[in-house]
C-alpha cells in the first residue's frame, strides 16, 4: 500500500517518519521533539507499519539500513531539506529581512571580518541571501555607483586613491589591532608576541603586487631601503611564502586571526609610524533593511573583539 504520513489525530505519536530514519534523521526528531530512545524506536515501529517492511537490519557491528530504509531516507532528506527550507522562509518573513544582499570587500576584510559578520547576519535574518564580492577599493566604489553591490568596504589614508563620498553614507571602522607582521613559525622573531622596528631592518620582505595603480602592501612603512625578496598578488600566496621561511610580510591587524598554520603574526613597536589608513565602510544614503543588518552584524562582531567604530557620518 502506499505510503502516507500519519494525521496528528491518527498517530499519538504524531508519526513523523524522520524519527524512524537513520542517524542523521534520528537526530533531527529528538532535536525537533525532545524525545529520548524509547520515543525514536515507536517511532520506528510506526514507521515500518506504514510501509509494510523492516527498515533497520540488526548486524554485529550494529543497527544498519535495509533497502527499504534506505530508498525510504533518500526521499526523507529531500523532505527534509524542504521542511529547512520553509522554515527559513518563514523565519525571513517575520523579521521581513529577507532576498539578497551584495557586499564587496578589499582582500583582507574580506578574509577576516566579513565572513563572521556574514555569520551573524545569516542566524539574525537566516532568509537572507548574501553574496560576497572581493576587489580592490577603487572596484567597489565603481560597483557601488553603478549599483552592483549595496555594501563597500573599502580602504582610505596614505598613498591610497581618495574617494567622492558625496551623497553616500559612511561608517569609520578602526580595529584594536594596527599594522603588525607575519613572519614563520620558527623565524626567530616568532619567539616574541611583539617585535621593535630595529628588529625588522635585515628582514626579507614579500610584498603585494597587482595592476598599476592599486594600493599595495609593501615592507614595514618606516624603513628606508627594506630588501624585497618576493611580490605576489594574493594574501593566500604572501602567507605561503611567509609559512616556507623564505621572508617576512606586513599584515594588518584585522588579519592576524587568519593566519594558516605556520605563520604568526607580531605586534610592532614603532613611535615612528603613524596608522594613516582605515576601512570604511560605504552605503547608499538610504540603506536598505539588509544592508542596515549586515552593517549592524559587522558592528556587533567588531565589537565581540573589543574594537570599536566611529559614528556614522
Amino acid at each position: 500500500m502506499p505510503w502516507t504520513r500519519a494525521s496528528h489525530g491518527d498517530d499519538p505519536e504524531q508519526g513523523l517518519p524522520r524519527g524512524a530514519l537513520p542517524r542523521l534523521l534520528r537526530d533531527a526528531f529528538l532535536r525537533r521533539t525532545g524525545a529520548g530512545g524509547s520515543a525514536v524506536s515507536r517511532q520506528v515501529g510506526v514507521t515500518e507499519d506504514a510501509v509494510g517492511s523492516p527498515l533497520f537490519e540488526r548486524k554485529a557491528r550494529g543497527v544498519r539500513p535495509t533497502p527499504a530504509g534506505e530508498a525510504l531516507l533518500r526521499h526523507a532528506r529531500q523532505v527534509v531539506a524542504h521542511l529547512e527550507a520553509a522554515e527559513l522562509e518563514i523565519a525571513g518573513l517575520r523579521d521581513r529581512v529577507a532576498g539578497h544582499l551584495t557586499v564587496g570587500a578589499y582582500p583582507t576584510a574580506a578574509a577576516a571580518l566579513v565572513p563572521q559578520a556574514i555569520a551573524r547576519l545569516h542566524t539574525a535574518h537566516p532568509a537572507l541571501e548574501v553574496d560576497l564580492r572581493e576587489a580592490g577599493s577603487p572596484t567597489q566604489m565603481r560597483w557601488l555607483q553603478a549599483g552592483r553591490i549595496e555594501v563597500a568596504l573599502v580602504a582610505v589614508g596614505n598613498g591610497l586613491p581618495e574617494y567622492d563620498f558625496t551623497g553616500l553614507r559612511t561608517e569609520t571602522i578602526r580595529t584594536g589591532r594596527g599594522l603588525g607582521l607575519a613572519v614563520s613559525a620558527d623565524h626567530p622573531l616568532a619567539t616574541h608576541d611583539e617585535v621593535h622596528a630595529d628588529d625588522l631592518a635585515e628582514q626579507v620582505w614579500i610584498v603585494g603586487a597587482g595592476k598599476e595603480g592599486e594600493p599595495q602592501f609593501g615592507a614595514w612603512p618606516t624603513l628606508t631601503r627594506p630588501t624585497i625578496g618576493y611580490k605576489a598578488r594574493s594574501w593566500q600566496t604572501r602567507l605561503g611564502l611567509v609559512a616556507a621561511g623564505l621572508g617576512v610580510s606586513v599584515l594588518p591587524g584585522m588579519a592576524a586571526d587568519t593566519v594558516p598554520r605556520g605563520v604568526k603574526w607580531l605586534r610592532v613597536q614603532d613611535t615612528a609610524f603613524v596608522q594613516q589608513r582605515e576601512t570604511v565602510l560605504v552605503t547608499a544614503a538610504e540603506r536598505s533593511a539588509a544592508a542596515s543588518a549586515f552593517v549592524q552584524a559587522v558592528r556587533d562582531e567588531l565589537a565581540t573583539f573589543a574594537e570599536a567604530t566611529v559614528p556614522p557620518s
